[in-house]
C-alpha cells in the first residue's frame, strides 16, 4: 500500500479536483483506492456526496466522520473510535472530511514535543492520524491511499503529512502558487527530519506501528493553465519558468546553481493539466468526474473530444504517479 498526500501551501491550485479526479482514475486502472480528507474543508467529502447524503450520514450515526474518531481519543479515552469507509464504487472508499477536525490542532500541537521525553501517550495522539487511515486501508484492502489536505503548515497538516510516503505537489502558474512552494518545501524537511528523531524516542513497549514520514517529493502538477495552439499563454509563461528550479532548490534541497530544464522537459513535472473550464460544471451537476461525462450528461459536439482528451490526460497523469510512486525508496 502505499500513502501519497496532496499539498501546497497556496489554496485554490485545484488540488481537491486532482485528487478526486485521480482516485477515479486509479479506480478505474484496476487499484483499491481510499481518499482520506484531512482537509477541514471538506472540499472532497463535498465532491462525492451531496449535503442531503452528508446529512444524512451524519444523522443515522452509522457512518463515522474522522474527527468523530478522534474526538473520544482526544477527549482522554484510550482508543480510537470506529472508522468506516463510504463507498463511491466497490474499491473506492473516502474517509469523510468534518469542519470540526480543526478543533483538533491544539492537541497535535501540544504533543509533538513530547515525543522527544519519549511519552507514549504523546506518539499515540501524533499518529493517531496515520492509524485510523491504516484501521480504515486495511479494511477495504486499498492498494492506495491518497490524502488531501488543506493549504497550511500548522501541526493538523504536520500530524497528515506524517502518515504520507509520497507528496505530489499541485501548482498554478502564478506568483503565490510559487511561493507557496517555497513555503513547503524547508517545511517538509523540517517535518521529516523533527520526526525522524522523534521515532529515536519513542518507548519500546508502545507496542503501536509508527509510520516512517518520509514525506518525498515526488513531482509537481500544473494547473489551471490555459493554452492558445498548444502553448501556455504568455501571462504564464514567465511563472512556469521558474517552477523547475524552485522546486530543485526549495523542495529538493538541491545547490541553487544547479541547473533545471524548462517545465514541458522537467523529469519532476508529472504533468501540465489544462482547465476544463466547459466540463466542469456538466461534471459537477452529473456528480461524476469530467473523463466520465455521457451525452445523457450534456457532453454534446466539442465536449465530446474535451471529455476524450481528459481522460487521456488523467490516465497518464495517474499513470505517471503509480509508476512514481512504485520506484520510491525512503530518504
Amino acid at each position: 500500500m502505499r500513502t501519497i498526500a496532496f499539498f501546497n501551501n497556496k489554496g485554490g491550485v485545484g488540488k481537491t479536483t486532482l485528487v478526486y479526479h485521480l482516485a477515479w482514475m486509479m479506480h478505474l486502472l484496476g487499484k483499491r483506492v481510499l481518499v482520506a480528507d484531512l482537509d477541514p474543508q471538506s472540499n472532497v467529502t463535498s465532491m462525492f456526496l451531496t449535503d442531503d447524503e452528508f446529512d444524512k450520514l451524519s444523522e443515522a450515526g452509522g457512518q463515522s466522520t474522522i474527527f468523530s474518531a478522534l474526538r473520544p481519543f482526544l477527549g482522554g479515552e484510550s482508543g480510537l473510535g470506529a472508522l468506516e469507509p463510504w463507498y463511491a464504487a466497490e474499491g473506492l472508499g473516502l474517509l469523510l472530511g468534518d469542519l470540526s477536525l480543526s478543533m483538533a490542532e491544539d492537541q497535535f500541537s501540544e504533543t509533538w514535543p513530547k515525543c522527544l521525553d519519549g511519552d507514549g501517550r504523546a506518539f499515540r495522539v501524533t499518529t493517531a492520524l496515520h492509524q485510523l487511515i491504516h484501521q480504515a486501508a486495511t479494511t477495504m484492502q486499498a492498494d492506495l491511499v491518497l490524502i488531501d489536505v488543506g493549504p497550511n503548515l500548522g501541526s493538523l497538516n504536520r500530524t497528515a503529512l506524517i502518515a504520507a510516503q509520497e507528496v505530489v505537489v499541485p501548482l498554478a502558474p502564478d506568483l503565490y502558487s510559487l511561493q507557496g512552494l517555497a513555503n513547503l518545501g524547508p517545511r517538509l524537511f523540517v517535518w521529516r527530519e523533527a520526526w525522524r528523531k522523534r521515532l529515536d524516542s519513542a518507548p519500546e513497549d508502545l507496542n503501536l506501528s509508527l509510520p516512517r514520514g518520509e514525506m518525498q517529493p515526488i513531482g509537481y502538477v500544473v494547473l489551471q493553465h490555459a493554452m492558445r495552439a498548444d502553448r501556455p499563454v504568455q501571462a504564464y509563461q514567465r511563472w512556469l519558468e521558474r517552477i523547475p528550479t524552485t522546486f530543485a532548490t526549495k523542495v529538493l534541497q538541491q545547490p541553487e546553481s544547479f541547473p533545471s530544464p524548462p517545465v514541458q522537459d522537467d523529469p519532476h513535472c508529472l504533468a501540465m493539466l489544462k482547465n476544463y473550464r466547459s466540463l466542469m460544471p456538466l461534471a459537477q451537476d452529473a456528480r461524476k468526474p469530467m473523463f466520465l461525462l455521457k451525452p445523457a450528461d450534456g457532453a454534446l459536439g466539442s465536449h465530446t473530444y474535451a471529455v476524450e482528451q481528459c481522460r487521456k490526460d488523467f490516465q497518464a497523469l495517474a499513470e505517471a504517479i503509480l509508476d512514481r510512486a512504485a520506484r520510491t525508496l525512503p530518504l
